[in-house]
C-alpha cells in the first residue's frame, strides 16, 4: 500500500467507540517520538487496509497495528506492542507477554464485547483538533 507512511506504525481502531477514542487520546499525548498514525476501521482507508492484509472486518471489530511491510498485531497483541513502543508507565502492559495469546485474548474480548455498554458509543467517528488531524491517515 503506497498510500500508507513506510516509518510510521498504524493504530487501526473503532472510529466509534469512546473507549477506543479516550485510547487513542492517551496515545497521541503519550507518543512523543511520532510514530503513529491513526486509522479508523470504518473509513475507507481503513476497510482498505484491512483487506489488504488479510483481516476479515466481520471478526475483528476492535484494535490493530498495522507495521507496514513488517507485521500486524490484533487485540491484546496489538495494545501489548502498542505500550512497549510507548514506553513509560504503559510499557508495564508487556509483563502480560508471558500469557499464551489466547488467554490474553479472552480478556480483551470480554472488554471489548462490553465497551459500548460500559463506555458508550458515538454516532460517527471523532473529529480531530486542528493539532492532531495531522497524525489521521484519510
Amino acid at each position: 500500500m503506497e498510500k500508507l507512511p513506510k516509518d510510521k506504525k498504524i493504530i487501526l481502531f473503532d472510529g466509534v467507540c469512546n473507549l477506543c477514542d479516550a485510547t487513542v487520546q492517551k496515545v497521541i499525548k503519550a507518543d512523543k517520538n511520532d510514530t503513529f498514525r491513526f486509522v479508523a476501521l470504518q473509513s475507507d482507508l481503513g476497510k482498505e487496509i484491512l483487506n489488504y492484509i488479510g483481516v476479515d472486518p466481520e471478526k475483528t471489530d476492535s484494535i490493530i497495528l498495522y507495521e507496514p511491510g513488517i507485521a500486524y498485531h490484533i487485540k491484546a497483541g496489538a495494545a501489548i506492542e502498542i505500550a512497549r513502543t510507548i514506553g513509560g508507565i504503559y510499557s508495564l502492559l508487556v509483563l502480560f507477554s508471558v500469557f499464551p495469546d489466547w488467554l490474553k485474548d479472552i480478556g480483551y474480548d470480554f472488554v471489548a464485547r462490553n465497551r459500548y455498554k460500559w463506555f458508550g458509543k458515538k454516532e460517527s467517528c471523532m473529529i480531530p483538533s486542528p493539532e492532531i488531524k495531522a497524525k489521521f491517515l484519510e
